[in-house]
C-alpha cells in the first residue's frame, strides 16, 4: 500500500467519527525541478516538493470543503472537522451529492502517463544554457530574456464514500527559450518551448533554441495593415483557444446560468458540417489523457459536436444534476479534445488557398465575452496575397462573433500541435474584422 493510500484508509476512519451522509478525499504529492538561466547565469535553481489533502463533507445536501498540506493525523482531523463546522453553517443546495456508484473509476486503466526524470541540478543548468547559447549564435537575435527546465512528477488519490478509492500518476517535462531580435530600431521578442510526458520526447536544447530564434527574425519589419475584411489562419499555437472557447460556451453550468452564447444548443449546427469535435481521454502517453474526473466517474470517449451538430453539454456532476441530465465526465474539464480535420495539409498547404488575408501567429489582450460571444484580440502574424507570405504584421486587432466564427470555420489542418490538451492543427476562417491603419 502506497503512502497516500495509507493516508487516505486514516481519512475515512477519522471520517467515521462524523455524522455526514457522504464524502470525498483528493490527496496529492508532487515534487519538481525547475531552473531559469539568462545571458549564461543561473537567476533560479528551485526544487518543489507539496503535499495535499482535500475533503468534502455532505451533510444532507449542505456541503463543506477544507483542505490541508499537512498530512498527520492530527492535521486530517482538524481539516476534517472544519470541513464539517463549514457544512453545518451551509445553506443547502437542491444540486450536491456524489456522482451515482455505478459510474466510478473502480477499474483505471494504464495510460502511461509517468515517466520521472532524473533530472539533477547540473544537468538543467547544462540544458538551458545549451538551448539558450545557441539561440543568441542566430542572426539578428540580439538579447535574451532566458530559458528554463522544468520537471514535474505527481501522484495523486481520489475517494468517496461509494466505496471508490482511485489512483492516478502523471509526468510533465518541460524547456522554453525567449529571444529579442534586433534590426535597426526595430526589436521583436519570441517564445518556443517544448514540453512531453517521457524527457526523451522533448526536442533538443538546440532544436528549441534555433526555432525561438527564427520565430523572433520572422517578425523584424513588421508593418500594420489598413482596417478591412478577410479570411484568417489561425496556427495550431492559438487555433485550440478557439475551441476552447466553443467548449466553455457548452459547459453546464454555462447553460443553467444562462450565461453562454451557445444556450440550449443541443442539435443546433455551430460548426461546418464536416468538422466535429470529440474527447479522447485514454489514448496512451499522450498529454491531456486522463481515466477519470473530480467526482472519480470514469471518463469515456464522446463527441461534443458531431458532423457540426451539437452533442452533448460539458458536464461535471454538479452541473449535470442543473440540468437534470447525466454527468459526461467532465468535472475539471475536458481531456485530450480531438478536432477532426477536414483539410489534407496544414499551415504551408492553407497559405496557398489564400488569395488575400491575414496568418495570425499572436495575440495579445482577452477580448473575449463568452456571454455574447464577441471576440476582439491584439493580434501579430503575416499578410498573405496569391497564396504567400509578403510581409509579417503588427499593430492590428481581429474582431468577429465566436457563432460567426465557428461557422466560418472552412479548413482544419492535420498540423496538431501535440503540446496541447486540444489537439487541433491550422484553422482557416472565411472571413473577420481587422482594425489597423485609419
Amino acid at each position: 500500500m502506497s503512502s497516500l493510500e495509507k493516508t487516505a484508509q486514516l481519512a475515512i476512519e477519522l471520517l467515521k467519527q462524523y455524522n455526514v451522509s457522504d464524502y470525498e478525499i483528493s490527496l496529492g504529492s508532487s515534487s519538481g525541478v525547475s531552473t531559469a538561466i539568462r545571458l549564461g547565469e543561473v537567476e533560479t535553481l528551485q526544487y518543489h516538493l507539496d503535499k495535499s489533502f482535500d475533503v468534502n463533507v455532505y451533510i444532507g445536501q449542505k456541503k463543506g470543503h477544507a483542505s490541508s498540506v499537512d498530512l498527520s493525523k492530527d492535521s486530517l482531523n482538524k481539516t476534517i472537522e472544519s470541513a464539517c463546522l463549514i457544512a453545518k453553517y451551509t445553506q443547502e443546495d437542491p444540486f450536491n451529492g456524489l456522482a451515482p456508484k455505478e459510474l466510478m473509476a473502480f477499474d483505471v486503466p494504464d495510460l502511461d502517463l509517468y515517466h520521472p526524470w532524473d533530472l539533477d541540478a547540473q544537468h538543467s543548468i547544462d540544458l538551458a544554457k545549451q538551448c539558450e547559447a545557441i539561440a543568441l549564435e542566430q542572426s539578428e537575435i540580439d538579447n535574451s530574456e532566458g530559458a528554463e527546465v522544468s520537471s514535474f512528477q505527481g501522484k495523486g488519490l481520489y475517494a468517496n464514500s461509494n466505496g471508490l478509492i482511485a489512483m492516478q500518476n502523471s509526468t510533465r517535462h518541460s524547456l522554453n527559450c525567449s529571444l529579442i531580435a534586433k534590426r535597426d530600431n526595430d526589436m521583436q521578442t519570441a517564445y518556443e518551448y517544448t514540453t512531453a510526458l517521457d524527457a526523451n520526447d522533448l526536442e533538443t536544447p538546440e532544436q528549441v533554441g534555433v526555432k525561438a530564434a527564427m520565430l523572433a527574425q520572422q517578425k523584424l519589419g513588421a508593418q500594420s495593415l489598413s482596417s478591412q475584411k478577410c479570411p484568417v489562419i489561425f496556427t495550431p499555437r492559438l487555433s485550440s483557444g478557439i475551441f476552447s472557447q466553443l467548449l466553455g460556451a457548452l459547459g453546464g453550468s454555462r447553460q443553467y446560468t444562462k450565461s453562454t452564447f451557445l444556450l440550449d444548443s443541443i442539435e443546433q449546427i455551430v460548426l461546418p458540417e464536416n468538422i466535429s469535435l470529440l474527447e479522447r481521454p485514454f489514448a496512451k502517453k499522450t498529454l491531456g489523457a486522463k481515466a477519470f474526473d473530480r467526482d472519480g466517474v470514469l471518463k469515456r470517449e464522446q463527441y461534443f459536436i458531431r458532423d457540426g451538430r451539437v452533442c452533448s453539454y460539458v458536464m461535471g456532476q454538479y452541473s449535470a444534476n442543473q440540468l437534470g441530465l447525466k454527468t459526461t465526465a467532465n468535472s475539471g474539464g475536458t481531456s485530450n479534445v480531438i478536432v477532426e480535420s477536414n483539410f489534407d495539409g496544414g499551415l504551408d498547404a492553407m497559405i496557398k488557398t489564400m488569395d488575400k488575408g491575414l496568418v495570425v501567429t499572436e495575440m495579445m489582450g482577452q477580448g473575449v465575452n463568452s456571454t455574447t460571444g464577441d471576440y476582439s484580440r491584439g493580434a501579430l502574424g503575416f499578410w498573405v496575397e496569391s497564396g504567400k507570405i509578403q510581409y509579417p504584421v503588427s499593430g492590428i486587432t481581429i474582431a468577429g462573433n465566436l457563432k460567426d466564427m465557428l461557422l466560418g470555420v472552412v479548413y482544419v489542418g492535420t498540423d496538431i500541435d501535440v503540446r496541447s490538451n486540444m489537439k487541433v492543427g491550422s484553422v482557416l476562417i472565411n472571413q473577420m474584422t481587422i482594425a489597423g491603419e485609419s
